[in-house]
């Protein structure tokens, strides 16, 4: 007997892209308290069945587009690893920062982490949503640390030069000013930031 039946429809990659647009467009409207995981459906033209296969809660769908934001932060080595990292961590200081104002106004003063807060008290409370979590950034991370890696090779790092060690320096101080101390991501900071720690790896 032919099973092909019972196997259910293939995924659609264009009502993927079609619910990761409007969950962008929404979650930059309303930030996350506001967020409407009905709305998204609504917005993108499927049923809310089709959006809740895909991502079950409101945090899985806003991790995929936080790892959508991410993805569109290319990652290459081109032989200055300094100006590479520079440029990366510019941009990903660049989403942190947006991320922080979604949803709402942001005066000069604001220090809240906004988003990105809202997505790692997420994956604190529900196991599934730190695995997305964790993939997401393990995925980005390894084409860093690749890039690390072809530094080291060509000769710009030391062969001693640990790139996980390396890129924790960087992201996790990031990171830091954001959820802890709530200072500026300026690209000021991001170029003393890269300086210090190539500083000690450098050939």
């Amino acid at each position: 007997m032919d099973t092909s039946t019972r196997r259910g429809r293939p995924r659609s990659e264009s009502a993927d892209a079609r619910i990761l647009d409007a969950a962008g467009e929404l979650l930059l409207e309303r930030g996350y308290d506001r967020f409407s995981v009905d709305e998204v459906a609504t917005r993108a033209g499927v049923a809310k069945t089709t959006l809740y296969r895909r991502w079950p809660t409101k945090d899985h769908l806003i991790v995929a587009v936080v790892a959508r934001i991410q993805d569109a932060v290319p990652v290459t080595y081109s032989g200055d690893v300094r100006a590479d990292l520079i440029g990366y961590l510019n941009a990903i200081a660049g989403g942190l920062d947006r991320m922080r104002r979604v949803g709402r106004p942001t005066s000069a003063g604001e220090t809240s982490a906004g988003l990105v807060a809202e997505v790692v008290a997420a994956a604190a409370r529900h196991a599934d949503v730190a695995a997305a979590v964790h993939a997401m950034f393990a995925r980005r991370n390894a084409l860093v640390l690749a890039l690390l890696q072809q530094a080291r090779e060509s000769g710009e790092l030391r062969a001693e030069a640990d790139p996980e060690v390396l890129f924790d320096q960087l992201a996790g101080a990031l990171y830091y000013r954001l959820l802890v101390t709530g200072h500026p991501l300026d690209a000021a900071y991001v170029e003393r930031l890269v300086t210090g720690a190539l500083d000690g790896v450098a050939s």
